[in-house]
């Protein structure tokens, strides 16, 4: 391991002993009192200038210039070489928190080596700060929402645990320092359409606002202590969500106590009056926004904060308030002093991408994947075989692998250079890409005829299916085909699903494995195909992931984030923002795949269950039992807990507590997991929260509690009720 690398994981473990800055209120003020003195000796346009990510130098105070812009969704992103980790849809299905704290260590690793390097050489540029616009913690609530694959999927209590540990991993646990500071976003009740969002108005009830919308942010405020927060592009109930009174003063200020900055979406102060119309121009758009309680402009309107404040449409304390958050942010980076006063310091450029970034890039794809159908045929037995055949147009699309807002890797390898790797002499691989990735087969283009051969002439089949982020991403980010940047339906595009059914017709054993962002609708693939496996985007390493997976060296672990369903016309209108019928939480029919479903080469076995008591009170309860790998394979299991109320129009079944654990073959442990009073709460149509006097089911097992899951696993999850004799205010959010 590198010597620097081997440091850095001694720093990090000592400075746990010790306290932590972000849980140091006391060093925090200190911070601040040093930049409030600082923004007292400021002019009023270079407190104003100090407002746009673009911060200027300002040398008779030693303060040095700054971008702020910068983004790490899955590595550090545009600029440059780094990691490509999988993406974050694909994290998520890994369902281990521990392990997105390792890649959020990563990336602030690799993040101060290239903002070292960068230094070095006066690079001072967009995208070469310290402050990266992650995690993305929407919910994906609709599965043709072009961002999902930016998100943890679908579930707020999934979302929450995956974004702390992460940001925890970027912020480090530094007694003095930030390794790197974290943003949560888009604040809030944001997930398309993206053709609309300039000017969308999502409508939401206060009990879906709270179940919902804001827990995840709420988490990253209080228990990740997420440095930033950045404001979404629409309105909530009315409100620009840049300038929103009710989000960003009431909520995430008085309520939550946050201490950190707020940032704009980049132009969205511009939208509050040519998209939304609820200001006349820009002075009232800056105006609403600062004196809401936005602090950072990711744009070029905060330049008329100058007139605004002369003009007395915002308070000047309220300017210096904004300032002093933003230069308190940059203190505890250690990013104000010309030398580098941080243990970071000395973190070398050769770092980045390097052998121990690969590897554990590698792992991060291997653990995404979600095995969703296998009838025996995996793993594949390559002594047996003769000739693979390769189709499809994501076989060999390096696109198909990164997802959007990524960095450059400094090496590739698709699902066909994997498996030629894996494979090597030992057989032949036959290819075809089959057809195009989205556009139907033209008739002097029509490759049919060469998959039908490959299919032929080959022991078994790897399909290679699915989208890339040019099909579903950002509006205007990635030039797609569908140009909002969301998907019209959940079916394969193009002649993908001719492609498919001439493998399954071939008779011979179909493997498909789907590259994506977000569900489609594979029905057919589900009957006809002996596999399926779900790769997400799974990073640069994701080919070699998946032919590791395919022939055996790895043992699928990855659960679904997200619920795969039949077809589009199950959901209500994709610009309804209410819960009702979305997700496996308020769903009534089957799932073609349930949300926390997925398959493995072993097999898990639970014994001697049990809650620590029968009755719920303040102090939780806690869960125990056996957790036994009976099968032939290593593997690793996510035990899942969920909880469901006896009252109605309550919630399904809702996940509330997860463990992963790897067993090797034959190896038992005995496991806890703790449930404090919240996961049993409730929101009222006011927002508030409450455990009710009621009954509620508890079901433990590897997947959730429905119908479908079980059907698929063959298994029953162990359940048990517990009471609570008396109604509980739960004082959160």
């Amino acid at each position: 391991m590198h010597d620097t690398i081997k440091k850095e994981i001694y720093t990090r473990r000592s400075d746990r002993m010790k306290i932590e800055l972000t849980q140091n209120p006391q060093k925090e003020q200190e911070y601040r009192k040093q930049a409030a003195d600082l923004v007292e000796q400021m002019t009023l346009e270079e407190k104003t200038g100090q407002t746009l990510f673009e911060a200027p130098a300002i040398p008779h105070l030693g303060i040095r210039s700054y971008n702020w812009w910068n983004e790490a969704l899955h590595g550090v992103a545009r600029a440059g070489v780094a990691t490509v980790f999988p993406q974050a849809i694909g994290l998520a299905a890994t369902f281990d928190e521990d392990f997105l704290e390792r890649i959020g260590d990563a990336i602030s690793t690799e993040g101060r080596a290239k903002y070292n390097m960068q230094q070095k050489y006066q690079d001072a540029g967009r995208y070469k700060g310290l402050t990266f616009w992650t995690p993305n913690v929407n919910i994906f609530r609709d599965p043709r929402w072009g961002r999902g694959h930016e998100t943890f999927g679908e579930d707020p209590y999934l979302t929450s645990r995956m974004a702390v540990r992460l940001i925890h991993g970027i912020q480090g646990h530094h007694e003095l320092y930030l390794k790197a500071a974290a943003c949560a976003k888009h604040f809030a009740v944001h997930s398309g359409p993206e053709d609309l969002r300039h000017e969308f108005n999502a409508e939401i009830s206060l009990q879906d606002l709270y179940e919902t919308y804001l827990p995840a942010f709420y988490a990253c405020v209080h228990e990740g202590k997420v440095e930033a927060i950045m404001g979404a592009y629409n309105r909530v109930n009315g409100e620009p969500c840049c300038g929103s009174s009710y989000l960003l003063k009431e909520v995430l200020r008085n309520k939550w106590h946050f201490s950190g900055h707020v940032v704009s979406d980049c132009w969205a102060i511009k939208d509050f009056y040519q998209g939304h119309l609820v200001t006349s121009g820009p002075l009232e758009s800056v105006s609403l926004a600062m004196n809401n309680g936005c602090d950072l402009n990711c744009g070029n309107l905060f330049h008329y904060l100058t007139q605004a404040v002369e003009e007395g449409m915002v308070q000047e304390s309220r300017l210096d308030e904004a300032v002093t958050n933003l230069l308190t942010t940059r203190m505890k980076l250690g990013v104000m002093e010309e030398k580098d006063p941080t243990p970071f310091a000395d973190f070398s450029y050769d770092m980045v991408d390097s052998d121990d970034m690969k590897a554990l890039n590698l792992q991060a794809a291997e653990k995404c994947a979600v095995l969703l159908k296998n009838d025996g045929i995996l793993p594949l037995n390559l002594s047996s075989l003769h000739t693979i055949g390769v189709i499809g147009p994501n076989a060999d699309n390096r696109k198909a692998l990164i997802g959007n807002y990524e960095g450059t890797a400094s090496e590739y390898v698709t699902i066909l250079e994997g498996i030629r790797e894996a494979v090597g002499k030992q057989a032949r691989i036959m290819y075809s890409e089959g057809c195009h990735l989205f556009k139907e087969i033209i008739p002097r283009s029509d490759r049919r005829s060469e998959v039908r051969a490959v299919c032929d002439a080959s022991d078994v089949i790897i399909c290679c299916l699915g989208l890339d982020a040019g099909l579903e991403g950002e509006e205007g980010d990635q030039g797609n085909e569908f140009a909002s940047g969301d998907k019209p339906n959940l079916n394969l595009p193009g002649s993908q699903s001719e492609i498919l059914k001439i493998a399954c017709e071939s008779g011979k054993p179909v493997i498909v494995v789907l590259l994506s962002g977000s569900a489609l609708a594979i029905g057919e693939a589900e009957k006809h195909a002996s596999a399926i496996l779900a790769g997400w985007y799974p990073g640069a390493q994701g080919g070699r992931a998946i032919a590791n997976l395919i022939f055996g060296k790895k043992n699928p672990e990855g659960r679904l984030p997200i619920t795969f369903y039949h077809t589009t016309e199950e959901l209500p209108d994709f610009t309804d923002y209410s819960m009702k019928g979305r997700t496996y939480r308020y769903m009534k029919q089957d799932a073609l795949f349930p949300f926390g479903y997925g398959l493995s080469y072993t097999t898990f076995q639970y014994s001697d269950l049990s809650v620590s008591d029968s009755c719920l009170s303040e102090k939780g309860i806690t869960v125990k039992g056996h957790l036994s790998n009976i099968g032939a394979f290593d593997g690793a299991e996510t035990i899942q807990v969920y909880i469901k109320s006896d009252l109605s129009d309550t919630p399904n079944a809702q996940l509330k507590g997860l463990k992963k654990c790897f067993l090797k073959s034959g190896e038992s442990i005995e496991f806890s997991i703790f449930l404090p009073l919240t996961s049993f709460g409730l929101c009222n149509e006011q927002g508030e929260k409450y455990v009710l006097s009621a009954s509620y089911q508890i079901y433990v097992g590897g997947h959730q509690q429905d119908h479908r899951s079980e059907e698929l696993t063959g298994t029953h999850l162990w359940h048990t009720e517990i009471t609570a004799d008396q109604t509980y205010l739960v004082p959160l959010m």
